[in-house]
């Protein structure tokens, strides 16, 4: 039941960073303990829209909760036991929080020399910024997304999801794996440092080698790339569309499809930067050609000439979509609290080993405390509701 069946993770963090990295793993088969604080639980629970909170329960599948008091020294003695049993501890709180509570990584690879642990946080464990909070918007801002990302005329904008936090987790999780094939090779464990901002900063493509080399400081440039062109989204008459045919060719066959094949010889659109310095003047030709046709209608002829292009889709359009259904992109999973919900399969797919969705989220915070702690620590009944009783879980 995934590649990663036979590893067990700890996870500690909250909201985003930590919990998703945690849900990646658990998607490819690590058998995930999180530890939430006893009541309310990661404050994940609450997040989402509308009046019932669904997103949890993505973030939350495929791992079982443990409550655990980690501001007090028996708490902090009873997640070491439980790391103790790990391959790998995911933790997202600010530097220098597990050195207070006595769980350091020098502390933990005492009693668990293989251990692997990705701290995820805003600035990374050290430099001058490192003891400052950090949130992935924060992260974006500082990393050089925010400031490309908008109208020219206006502030930064930002993306409807919190990009920043789990570009972050994705770093963490691809650390880890390295991590866990040295260890593989040496038996050593070893720290994940991931930075929000830096996550973001690996995906700046080309922004900071152009202002050292030619002084070019990337502007917002609203829904397109300056000199990429054409590449846009392009009114239709009852909706919108996606064309990217920036490529010599693929610009030939646009042009043959909207029925002015002298396009691709015109000087002014024959090489790629021949259009991107007339820009905004060739959108304008493919918009008023998509805006005299249905999204249908465009659809069919972007299929026909074999242009990269495509519908801009909204939740129904996934769920509807035969591709979607086909590749089973998305899947429905029975949920303690909602019951049948549809969300995102686990991704990337693996022939031999494939990912999936074993188990819904924990419906309650530390609703698997019994069954991990006499599994793991072998600890009876007595002794949890000892622990009970003083709120440790």
């Amino acid at each position: 039941m995934g590649a990663l069946d036979d590893i067990r993770v700890v996870e500690m963090g909250q909201l985003l960073a930590g919990p998703f990295c945690g849900q990646l793993l658990g998607d490819m088969g690590a058998d995930v303990i999180k530890i939430e604080p006893p009541g309310a639980g990661d404050p994940m629970r609450l997040w989402g829209q509308g009046d019932e909170k669904v997103q949890w329960e993505v973030i939350g599948r495929n791992k079982r909760s443990v409550t655990c008091n980690l501001r007090v020294p028996e708490g902090q003695e009873l997640a070491r036991k439980l790391i103790a049993k790990a391959d790998v501890l995911v933790e997202n709180f600010k530097p220098g929080t597990l050195e207070k509570w006595g769980l350091s990584p020098d502390v933990l690879h005492k009693d668990n020399p293989g251990l692997i642990i990705a701290r995820m946080s805003g600035y990374g464990q050290d430099g001058p910024y490192s003891d400052r909070a950090g949130f992935g918007g924060i992260g974006e801002a500082m990393g050089g997304w925010r400031y490309i990302v908008g109208e020219p005329d206006r502030p930064p904008a930002r993306m409807g999801v919190s990009i920043g936090d789990t570009l972050c987790a994705s770093y963490g999780c691809m650390g880890v794996l390295a991590a866990l094939h040295h260890r593989e090779k040496t038996g050593e464990g070893q720290v994940v440092d991931t930075a929000l901002y830096e996550a973001v900063l690996q995906v700046m493509e080309g922004l900071v080698p152009e202002y050292d080399h030619g002084g070019i400081i990337r502007e917002r440039s609203g829904s397109i790339l300056p000199g990429i062109a054409p590449s846009n989204v392009y009114s239709c008459k009852d909706g919108h569309f996606m064309i990217g045919a920036n490529k010599d060719e693929i610009f030939a066959r646009l042009a043959q499809a909207m029925g002015q094949p002298e396009l691709a010889d015109d000087p002014r659109y024959s090489t790629h930067i021949a259009r991107g310095q007339n820009q905004t003047e060739l959108d304008n030709l493919v918009n008023d050609w998509t805006g005299s046709l249905t999204v249908d209608q465009v659809e069919q002829a972007t299929i026909d000439y074999s242009i990269p292009a495509g519908r801009v889709y909204r939740a129904p359009d996934m769920i509807e979509d035969p591709h979607f259904q086909a590749r089973e992109a998305i899947i429905e999973v029975e949920t303690q609290r909602h019951g049948k919900l549809k969300m995102q399969n686990a991704f990337p797919k693996l022939s031999r080993t494939p990912s999936g969705v074993r188990r819904p989220a924990p419906a309650e915070p530390g609703q698997d405390n019994g069954e991990i702690l006499r599994e793991l620590l072998g600890m009876s009944d007595a002794e949890q509701a000892e622990l009970t009783s003083k709120g440790i879980i």
